[in-house]
């Protein structure tokens, strides 16, 4: 991969800057380059995160995607370029940001992690080897990846020269990058903090065998443990539904060990975990009991839920609560709660709870496994069109 270092600056993928030439969503130069790219990484079978992420780009889902969005008349192009500020806890985020500039017809400028992640060489290689080929050079000039530390300069540079600015990150970071102007015409997109949970109804996990039981371990697992609760939509807290039975939720929770067992942390973040289980206990406010798997999972028992979104987990912390129906835990939702995973629940008794209820909070519904997984729609926006422009003709 080349990289070039000039000031602390790395060049991952670069050309220059950008050229803010739009085109339209969908075009059909932006989805070749996206298969292709899927082409090339989807063997990468030792990072799940980019099998995940080339899955999605395959030739198959992109066609499908344009077919919805062209449902719609209007004429659109994209804004022009795009600014993108990744995180550095999720190393494959960067690469659906910039699949979604793409998509949406816009030259792509993305600051990917500062923590140097396999994946992101990976991915980046991928690309360099792609815009080298002539059915893509053309696109040479439309994706810049770099990366640096934190640089309000750099990050004012870039921001000045964007037409549209996306920002991934908790929110101290989103507010600090809020001081830093972008254009009067540009449009922000904001990911920030979020709070997740998962819903369980007894009865269903009940009815399993052990290889049903297993098979949602699988999924439970992916959902945590592969980017050790880091990301805003693994959960933090699961919500069990129906008559409680101990051995039941034993079950489960010795299946998703027994999943995890090969789960590695260093030992300063198994530190992290103990001592945030030790914080929760000092606090004591509606622990009603602990329940520990070897250091591979803690569980933490609540009585409420008041304020549970301050409650977090990692590397297998995890807090439970008993609830008779999804209606009792409805006035504990705010707009902080972004996804609910589910298992048992049936579609209609979904949309009853979100319409009956009027929830502030909760962006997606899917059902366990399906957590991470990223698509156009996320936390409430329409990525691809609040990254494009719709020309009004009459």
């Amino acid at each position: 991969m080349r990289e070039d270092k000039k000031g602390g600056l790395q060049y991952l993928v670069w050309d220059g800057l950008p050229q803010a030439v739009p085109c339209a969503p969908y075009s059909e130069k932006e989805c070749a380059f996206v298969s292709a790219l899927s082409e090339k990484l989807i063997a990468l079978r030792r990072f799940p995160d980019v099998v995940s992420f080339a899955f999605f780009c395959r030739k198959a889902n992109i066609a499908r995607l344009k077919r919805e969005f062209d449902k719609c008349p209007e004429l659109r192009l994209g804004r022009g370029t795009v600014f993108h500020i990744t995180p550095s806890n999720i190393p494959i985020n960067f690469a659906f940001s910039l699949v979604f500039g793409m998509l949406s017809g816009n030259a792509n400028i993305v600051r990917v992690p500062t923590k140097p992640w396999q994946q992101v060489d990976a991915v980046c290689g991928a690309i360099n080897e792609l815009l080298a080929l002539p059915e893509f050079r053309e696109l040479k000039q439309r994706i810049a990846m770099v990366r640096y530390g934190r640089d309000d300069g750099m990050t004012g540079y870039f921001s000045e020269n964007c037409d549209a600015r996306v920002v991934w990150g908790g929110d101290d970071a989103v507010n600090a990058l809020r001081k830093i102007p972008i254009p009067p015409r540009a449009v922000e997109m904001a990911f920030a903090d979020r709070y997740s949970f998962c819903a369980l109804d007894e009865r269903a996990v009940a009815s399993l065998d052990d290889a049903g039981t297993a098979r949602l371990a699988e999924n439970f697992y992916n959902d945590t443990y592969l980017v050790d609760q880091n990301a805003c939509s693994s959960p933090n807290l699961i919500v069990w539904l129906g008559a409680e039975k101990p051995e039941i939720r034993e079950k489960f929770w010795r299946a998703v060990c027994e999943r995890a067992a090969g789960y590695r942390m260093a030992v300063s973040f198994a530190m992290d975990k103990y001592s945030a289980l030790c914080e929760c206990l000092a606090d004591g406010c509606g622990i009603v009991g602990v329940a520990r798997h070897g250091n591979l999972a803690y569980r933490v028992r609540l009585s409420s839920l008041d304020g549970v979104e301050k409650r977090r987990g990692k590397f297998g912390l995890f807090f439970e609560y008993d609830a008779a129906c999804l209606d009792e835990i409805a006035p504990c939702v705010t707009r902080k709660w972004q996804t609910m995973t589910y298992f048992g629940i049936d579609e209609g008794a979904l949309r009853e709870f979100v319409e009956g209820n009027a929830l502030k909070g909760i962006d997606r519904i899917a059902p366990v496994g399906s957590a991470l997984d990223i698509g156009v729609m996320w936390d409430g926006f329409d990525i691809i069109r609040t990254l494009s422009r719709v020309v009004d003709v009459r």
